[in-house]
């Protein structure tokens, strides 16, 4: 029994011998395949995500200022008088905090509205 060699065109996936080199479709009678859809760009996710980083840089800078300038403000008192300092000025920062939280809090639910009304309006019609 003789052996016979696969010819290189013989490979899976490879045209038949003689079809213009591989470049040519098989199934030429087929139609081609539709276009994918376009994917939608989610500009909303960035902008949401960029506000969230926003108000986070916000919350960390206005503490970390807070408490620098509470070393400052307090120079020069000492005992029960520096603690009350000290203390009056964390009381500050929180509240400073919570204000923003608030704000944030309130940006968000903005912004979830305001995409629930964009995903309604485009939505199919019956």
């Amino acid at each position: 029994m003789s052996e016979q060699r696969p010819s290189e065109n013989s490979r899976p996936g490879t045209p038949p011998p003689g079809v213009d080199g591989g470049w040519t479709r098989w199934d030429k009678g087929a139609s081609p395949s539709p276009p994918r859809p376009r994917e939608p760009r989610r500009l909303f996710l960035w902008i949401f995500l960029a506000v969230q980083a926003l108000f986070v840089i916000w919350i960390i800078t206005g503490s970390v200022n807070s408490t620098r300038s509470a070393g400052k403000s307090c120079a020069g008192l000492t005992g029960q008088d520096f603690t009350n300092c000290i203390n009056a000025g964390h009381v500050g920062t929180t509240i400073g905090i919570g204000l923003i939280v608030g704000l944030w809090a309130a940006v968000d639910i903005i912004l979830g509205i305001t995409y629930l009304i964009y995903r309604l309006s485009r939505r199919d019609q019956p």
